[in-house]
Order: structure tokens, then sequence, then C-alpha cells
């Protein structure tokens, strides 16, 4: 069964090492997301001030500028302006999800894209606090038990936090 193994890690730099580290056991970019705040600033550059497009869940192709190594070498790397939670920086599978203009439309913020991804309510609200705090989250996304425990000790060497797995869930974005 295919399960997503996800974790926290408290900062950009140990990430980018357990993407390394991801990349380097032979998982594919298009199977590993993550998601972090953009603390750059780089999201106001291009916006009309008087206009609402940066609170609408959209996506920008200046990331790219903010973020390199391990981490450029992930799939649909972007922007993402969340209402009500603030501008971050995303890639992977998780990026389509939180893009999604029903999510967006809906205001479920991070929640509840996570729960969208199977991972249980109380769980997703602390990976949102934790993501508010500046942390990074990570996940990879897995075919067999044997990938679920390599992403796991990966992120265990790598310093994260709260690994969970979790079934994925077939995710609808109207």
């Amino acid at each position: 069964m295919k399960q997503a193994v996800i974790c926290i890690v408290p900062a950009e730099s140990e990430a980018e090492k357990i993407v390394e580290a991801l990349r380097m056991s032979g998982f594919s970019p298009s199977d590993i997301s993550i998601l972090m705040p953009d603390t750059t600033g780089v999201r106001d550059m291009g916006h009309e001030k008087h206009t609402k497009a940066p609170e609408g869940s959209s996506v920008g192709a200046g990331a790219g500028a903010i973020v390199g190594g391990a981490l450029g070498w992930l799939a649909g790397i972007g922007m993402l302006a969340i209402p009500g939670v603030g501008p971050f920086v995303a890639a992977g599978p998780i990026m389509a999800l939180l893009s999604g203009a029903a999510l967006g439309a809906a205001g479920c913020g991070i929640a509840g894209g996570l729960i969208g991804l199977g991972i249980p309510e109380w769980e997703a609200k602390q990976y949102e606090s934790k993501l508010g705090e500046g942390n990074v989250l990570l996940s990879v996304h897995t075919e067999d038990g044997a990938e679920v425990k390599r992403a796991e000790e990966i992120f265990k060497v790598g310093g994260g936090k709260d690994i969970q797995r979790t079934p994925e869930e077939k995710v609808k974005v109207a």
C-alpha cells in the first residue's frame, strides 16, 4: 500500500541535507514534497500593492531564486500564498494539493490540505503550527514497506522530528 512518510525539520539547511540523502537513496523528485515558510520577502516582488493577488493561493516562478542545491532538484518548486497563513515555498505533490483552487477558495489552509493527504486532523494542526514557527515539512510518497523504512531512517538520521506515516488518499480538487 502506498504511504506518505512525513516529518518536521527545524531548518532549511537540515531539510536540504535530508533531500540530498533521499535523492542519493533513489527517491524520485516527484515523490518528495517540501513546504516551508517564505522568509525572504520575495513573494512581494512583482505584485501590485493595491491588488488582492498575494492573498489568493498562487504559484510563482521566483521560488527557484530562493532555493538551490538539493532543494532546487525537486519537482514543481514554486511559491504559494495561503489565505490566513502567509507565503510559503513548496515543491512536489504537496504543491499541487495546496495550490488547488478549491483549497484556496475554502480557506482551509495547510491543515486542510494535510487532512486531504490522509493525516489525522489533530496531527495536521500540529504540523501547521510548527510550520508557523518557521520549521520545514518534508514528505516522501512511498510504494512499499521497504521504501517507508528507508525514508523513516533518512528522516531520523537527518534530524527530522514528529516522523509519521499515513496511507495516501486520493484528493479531489474541484
